[in-house]
C-alpha cells in the first residue's frame, strides 16, 4: 500500500497516537519539573514566611503545581476543621516572602545531608564547576536550538507524505516542543553563575524596606534565589541560623561578601 493512501486511511488513529504521545511527554516532564531551590529543602523541616507576616511549619513536599506543608501534629482552626497540611499553589507565589530551614529544626539526618550540601556548595571543586558550565552551555543554547527545530519543522512539512502528518497535528506538535523546551529548566544569568558557591549579601524587601543577609550563594532559578547559613529573624523570635530561598520578586544578590 502506497504510504499516500495509508495516511489517508489511518488519519484518525494517527491523531489518536499523536494525543496520547502528548499527554505522556507531558505527564511525564511536568512531574520531574520542580523548581530546583525548593526542592533542595523538600522533605525538611521548614517555616514558610507569607508577606503579610504569618508563618506555617512543617516538612516540605514540593511539586511542580506548588508546594505542601505537613504538619507535624493535627491542628483545629477555630471553625473546628482538622488540618493535617497546608497547600500553597504556584500562582500564590507571589505572596510568599521566604522559604526558611532553620538548623536546629532538622531531624540528625537532615542535618547531615545538609552539612555535605553546604561543604560541596563552598567554594566547589574543579568538577563541580565542569559540571555546571556544561550544563550551562546548554541552558544558554537552549533558544538556538528552538530556532533550528522551528526551521526544520517548518521544512519538513513542505515535503512529502510526513509532511501532510505534521502539518495535521501542529497542536500536538507544538504542545509536545513546549513541554520539552520548557523542561530545561532556569535561565542562565551571568550575573549570579560567577558567584555561585561563595558568599554574597542578599538583600530582601519587607514591606517599603530592604534588609540585608550575608550567606553561601547555592542555586537560583527564574523564580527563586536560594542561599545558605544566613542569620535570620521571624516574628520578633531570636535570631537563628538558615538557609533561605526568596522569591526573586522580594530578593536579590547584591553584594560579593568575600
Amino acid at each position: 500500500m502506497p504510504i499516500e493512501q495509508f495516511i489517508k486511511d489511518y488519519a484518525l488513529y494517527i491523531t489518536i497516537a499523536f494525543v496520547v504521545l502528548t499527554a505522556v511527554v507531558g505527564a511525564f516532564i511536568r512531574r520531574r519539573k520542580k523548581d530546583r531551590c525548593l526542592k533542595d529543602f523538600a522533605r525538611n523541616t521548614v517555616t514558610l514566611e507569607h508577606t503579610g507576616g504569618k508563618t506555617i511549619w512543617g516538612k516540605l513536599r514540593v511539586e511542580n503545581t506548588g508546594l505542601e506543608i505537613l504538619f507535624k501534629d493535627k491542628k483545629t482552626d477555630i471553625k473546628g476543621h482538622i488540618e493535617a497540611s497546608y497547600i500553597l499553589y504556584k500562582n500564590e507565589y507571589p505572596g510568599v516572602q521566604a522559604v526558611l530551614r532553620f538548623h536546629e529544626d532538622l531531624s540528625d539526618v537532615n542535618k547531615r545531608e545538609r552539612d555535605k550540601d553546604l561543604e560541596r556548595t563552598y567554594k566547589p571543586g574543579c568538577y563541580r564547576r565542569l559540571k555546571r558550565k556544561i550544563a550551562n552551555v546548554f541552558k544558554t543554547v537552549r533558544d538556538s536550538f528552538a530556532e533550528v527545530a522551528n526551521l526544520l519543522m517548518a521544512q519538513a512539512k513542505k515535503t512529502g507524505p510526513a509532511g501532510a502528518v505534521l502539518s495535521g497535528q501542529d497542536k500536538y506538535v507544538n504542545q509536545m516542543k513546549q513541554e520539552l523546551m520548557g523542561s530545561v529548566g532556569t535561565a542562565y544569568e551571568p550575573l549570579l553563575e560567577r558567584y555561585i558557591g561563595h558568599k554574597v549579601v542578599l538583600e530582601i524587601l519587607k514591606g517599603e524596606q530592604w534588609v540585608e543577609y550575608d550567606g553561601v550563594l547555592k542555586e537560583y532559578t527564574a523564580d527563586f534565589i536560594e542561599v545558605m547559613d544566613v542569620n535570620y529573624t521571624v516574628e520578633d523570635k531570636p535570631t537563628r541560623k538558615a538557609d533561605v530561598v526568596v522569591p526573586r520578586k522580594y530578593g536579590l544578590v547584591r553584594h560579593l561578601a568575600e
